[in-house]
């Protein structure tokens, strides 16, 4: 008997920075943990739709080992909250819009809903925001992977300790 996984989708803006690197990374801690989990990224927006990630994103994951080069943007839609388990949103403004997306949902498609949604940061037992690197500089892209590194490794620790995915 073949268990499903559990799918987690990250979230950031335009998923083309922070939650493209988030999935990598979880995506990284999940596989080394052989935990059975499926990571996706997502943005709220729709203006990088089947973009590639930010070129700086992707030069500062290839320098610690995660390729971003396969991915894509793509929009968070109603369908994600019946897809995935849990949904990771990278700061407060992308937590609001996730929240909006789902006031939307007819009472049909919240019954079918079962994503729970959190800060990426949650695991930490922080409310620490992921901040958006788009218009800083190295140190800010740096920052995102060492918050998504934290964050992955408390996730695979509280998934080990509730025995999700294993």
């Amino acid at each position: 008997m073949t268990t499903q996984p559990y799918r987690i989708l990250c979230v950031c803006l335009g998923n083309i920075c922070r939650s493209p690197t988030a999935e990598v990374v979880l995506r990284h801690y999940v596989e080394t943990n052989h935990l059975n989990v499926v990571v996706d990224s997502a943005g709220t927006s729709n203006y990088h739709i089947g973009d590639l990630p930010d070129y700086r994103s992707q030069a500062h994951a290839r320098k610690r080992g995660y390729d971003l080069s396969v991915l894509r943007g793509r929009q968070l839609n109603t369908h994600d909250f019946v897809k995935f388990d849990l949904i990771l949103a990278m700061d407060e403004a992308n937590l609001t819009a996730i929240q909006a997306l789902y006031d939307t949902l007819s009472d049909h498609e919240r019954h079918q809903a079962k994503a729970k949604v959190q800060l990426m940061s949650h695991a930490l037992n922080s409310q620490l925001m992921i901040a958006d690197p788009y218009y800083g500089d190295a140190a800010d892209f740096e920052r995102v992977l060492d918050q998504c590194e934290q964050a992955s490794q408390a996730w695979v620790d509280l998934f080990k300790r509730e025995r999700i995915g294993c």
